[in-house]
């Protein structure tokens, strides 16, 4: 027997031989917050600050989870306006959401002071126009929707309703008798 001022590397306080106590999948705490940025990036004709309106803007993502990697089919939207608590009281995020596959609760958080329009000289460049701060997935898609507002470049007309989900829209600036549009929208995200 092994005293225990002799214990062996193969051996616990006890005297008995070590167990070694299988882990579980890692738990909600292990996975780092990262933020992600959306780049934007459209073709614009005679319009500039192209920007989301409103804190009920709904931001439409696709969303994997980074513990198993599952994406849903279903479009997901997260809001300035919605507040959602997380576990334990560590503060709250635009969406928490459970993983149907693997039950780990994600959350992803909109940044509202990252939020930034999409400028004439911004025209056929990416440019972040916002940044999601998440914990446990990680956005992979992008549609735009309605809610999206800009103004004449040159006017300063006020176009406040724009749907962006066909990546096209076209309209007509009378004060200075132009056509305006934002053309060819496309996005990517990246770590920031």
């Amino acid at each position: 027997m092994v005293r225990h001022t002799e214990l062996s590397e193969n051996h616990n306080f006890r005297g008995g031989p070590k167990r070694y106590r299988k882990r579980g999948p890692v738990q909600w705490e292990g996975f780092k917050m990262v933020k992600f940025g959306l780049q934007f990036k459209a073709t614009l004709e005679n319009v500039t600050n192209v920007r989301p309106v409103g804190e009920d803007f709904r931001w439409f993502l696709k969303l994997k989870c980074g513990n198993c990697g599952e994406i849903p089919e279903k479009w997901q939207y997260v809001t300035l306006v919605e507040s959602v608590p997380l576990k334990g009281g560590r503060g709250s995020a635009s969406m928490v959401q459970k993983c149907k596959l693997c039950a780990r609760e994600n959350s992803i958080d909109i940044l509202g002071d990252t939020i930034t329009p999409y400028n004439a000289e911004d025209s056929e460049n990416y440019k972040t126009m916002v940044q999601f701060e998440c914990r446990g997935l990680e956005p992979i898609d992008f549609q735009p929707q309605a809610g999206f507002a800009a103004q004449g470049a040159e006017s300063g007309t006020q176009f406040p309703e724009i749907n962006l989900q066909e990546k096209d829209w076209t309209d007509y600036d009378e004060k200075v008798s132009e056509s305006v549009g934002i053309y060819e929208v496309t996005h990517q995200f990246i770590k920031c």
